[in-house]
């Protein structure tokens, strides 16, 4: 299947135009998977990214900021169903779409087929780092075995190996979300146009570097 900026707008009409009631499903839970990667899981990857932040400025803006965020009201049910929720359905139906999708960025080589292709790619690393960063800083402390301060942080950026797999995790998950925002917009109809996919196309790239800075610089602070 040869993904181009063109062909996300074709399918889509098609699918609108009518279809199977096993079609119109997937379209319907694929356009869900498009805008839970935005609203909620976008907005809390950018939160917790700028919460990170506050490493920059010293352990203890980032230890008030934490313990800001961890006092919040009714923080469980808004972990469970805004973030948890939200990104399970995200992950099983993104590794399901790993899966079903081909890819001819050998024998086409287009830009947008190669975005499609590492969109997939930086997905399952994108999980896989989320379900160790969880272990680390959530199961283990739930635990009783650390405390979610800067110093597990520092602890665990200490090691190198650690470290890098953070920068490659941290890197993975904007570049899914900033390139995952340029297919929600085309799914949902909002850059119809190939002039319009071109400029999504510049700011999504500016958001990527964006929250990628901001990500990777709170990282250099810990270490």
């Amino acid at each position: 299947m040869l993904i181009t900026e063109e062909s996300y707008v074709v399918n889509m009409r098609r699918t609108r135009g009518g279809g199977t009631k096993v079609e119109n499903r997937e379209f319907f839970y694929r356009r869900l998977h498009s805008l839970l990667g935005v609203v909620p899981i976008g907005i809390f990857l950018i939160q917790h990214l700028v919460v990170n932040h506050f490493a920059v400025y010293g352990a203890d803006s980032f230890n008030k900021a934490a313990q800001f965020m961890h006092d919040l009201p009714f923080r469980l049910m808004l972990e469970i169903f805004i973030i948890f929720l939200p990104i399970l359905f995200h992950a099983v139906l993104g590794v399901y779409i790993v899966f079903v999708a081909k890819n001819n960025t050998r024998r086409y080589g287009f830009f947008r087929n190669w975005m499609f292709f590492l969109q997939r790619i930086t997905g399952i690393i994108t999980l896989v780092f989320i379900v160790w960063h969880l272990w680390e800083t959530r199961v283990q402390i739930g635990m009783g075995t650390e405390e979610l301060d800067y110093s597990l942080m520092e602890n665990i950026l200490a090691n190198p190996v650690m470290f890098w797999f953070y920068v490659i995790g941290v890197v993975s998950t904007t570049f899914h979300f900033a390139n995952g925002l340029w297919s929600f917009f085309v799914t949902w109809g909002i850059t119809v146009t190939p002039r319009s996919q071109k400029i999504a196309t510049y700011a999504t790239l500016l958001v990527f570097l964006a929250v990628t800075y901001i990500g990777v610089r709170a990282l250099f602070a810990f270490v």
